[in-house]
């Protein structure tokens, strides 16, 4: 099939105009006797002719055109249920085609996006997550903007909260919610519950801020955590009676079976040996000891007792009771800690760095000041940590070690927290692990 453009199509209907226009001069020429006569006449007739003919000719097409402007217009406004049609095989049939492709890709991402604002929509309804974002409004009033069902029945009894004043709406929640809220920033907070015998409701708060349109935005997120609690609270009970369980039969089984084997010692006579066997027991009770000693260190943190301490004096009084390398960016700079908490805290860090498969010399302490902090980093060049590990290695009683108790780290981070700092662990690259403490620099 021969395709016509739209020049061709505009030239089939002038082309018998443009021979009409060629001969009629000719014949009104001997019919009137006078060319320039008949060349007015005959312009006369031709011109309204090719005038109306190229009218003709391009009404389909300015039709179209209007057609193809309207469904712009449409898909502007997010209409794509119509259709274009036209007849022939031309440049413009090309067109129709090519725009009635770009209509379907636009149809199916609007379909797409449709399914994916529904799935989203009602994930964000039923997560137990109460949600709630907020925005000024025009009056300058904090408002909801949204809230999911779980924020409706937190805060409002199930109703529907957008367009609600915030700060009216918290006015009447528990005051340990509006304190949370107030505070700014993530926490914990705990609200009675009179429904269950007074046991109390553990939220955490999360506050994120981002602008929209221009506009400054909230959102709060309350997550109820009392049944996840209560879930890791039976889990480590579990485990720490699994611990001194295993630590009770190590040292207790021993102990049992070296008094019998003394009891038999002494019937026999054979006092020589009883020596060997009071000291095997000994050792084993101390040990014991040390244990519980550790689990109690750790259930009774004494709060710190603050005293200035010069920093570098405190590093190399702790090298001369095990080896590591000391990097200070400043030479003088002090602080208020607990001295004895802190050197227990930093001597479990460096233990740790030695027992970590890595070279004695690649233990190494850096300490940096920052603008209002102190940070501390205990590193070595051993195996590190992998993903698991990292997630864990802070939660008591957790520990890779076939003999450990899980406290050292654990105790580490009580006694850091209770200065006011933060603990981190992360993997350094190269190899080996990096034990980061920052405190407030007093």
């Amino acid at each position: 099939m021969i395709r016509r453009s739209l020049a061709g199509r505009v030239l089939s209907w002038l082309l018998p105009l443009l021979v009409l226009a060629l001969v009629l001069p000719l014949v009104l020429s001997r019919w009137l006797g006078d060319a320039g006569e008949a060349v007015i006449v005959s312009a006369i007739v031709v011109l309204p002719l090719a005038m109306w003919a190229i009218r003709r000719g391009l009404r389909s097409t300015y039709s179209l055109f209007r057609a193809l402007a309207g469904s712009v217009n449409s898909y502007r406004d997010g209409e794509y249920n119509f259709g274009i049609h036209w007849q022939g095989n031309d440049d413009l049939a090309e067109l129709v085609k090519s725009h009635a492709a770009l209509g379907e890709v636009l149809r199916e991402q609007r379909l797409s996006l449709v399914q994916r604002e529904l799935l989203l929509d009602t994930m964000v309804q039923n997560t137990p997550v109460a949600m709630l974002l907020i925005a000024p409004g025009g009056d300058g009033v904090r408002r909801v903007i949204f809230a999911n069902v779980a924020a409706r029945k937190l805060l409002h009894s199930g109703w529907k909260l957008e367009g609600q004043d915030y700060d009216g709406l918290i006015g009447s929640a528990p005051v340990e919610m509006r304190e949370a809220l107030a505070r700014g920033g993530d926490s914990l907070f705990a609200i009675g519950n009179e429904e269950e015998d007074g046991e109390e409701q553990v939220y955490h708060l999360a506050r994120r801020n981002f602008r929209l349109n221009g506009r400054p935005h909230e959102l709060l997120l309350l997550r109820l955590l009392t049944s996840e609690l209560r879930r890791q609270e039976v889990m480590t009970w579990k485990k720490v009676i699994r611990v001194i369980s295993h630590e009770l039969n190590n040292s207790l089984a021993p102990v049992a079976s070296l008094a019998h084997s003394g009891a038999e010692l002494v019937r026999r006579g054979r006092h020589d040996r009883l020596e060997e066997v009071f000291g095997t027991i000994e050792d084993r009770a101390r040990h014991l000891e040390g244990f519980i000693r550790g689990y109690a260190r750790f259930a009774k943190l004494p709060s710190p007792q603050l005293q200035t301490v010069h920093w570098r004096a405190f590093f190399e009084g702790l090298q001369r009771q095990i080896a590591f390398d000391l990097v200070m960016t400043e030479t003088e700079i002090d602080g208020r800690i607990d001295i004895a908490q802190l050197e227990q805290a930093v001597l479990n860090l460096l233990k740790n760095a030695h027992e970590a498969g890595g070279t004695a010399e690649g233990v190494s302490v850096r300490l940096t000041r920052l603008p209002d902090w102190l940070r501390i980093e205990v590193m070595d060049r051993g195996t590190g940590m992998n993903d698991a590990v990292l997630q864990n290695a802070l939660v008591p009683f957790y520990s890779t070690k076939r003999n450990g108790t899980g406290l050292g780290l654990a105790l580490t981070r009580e006694i850091i927290e209770a200065h006011g700092g933060r603990l981190s662990l992360h993997n350094r690259e190269g190899g080996g692990l990096c034990v980061s403490i920052q405190l407030p620099e007093n």
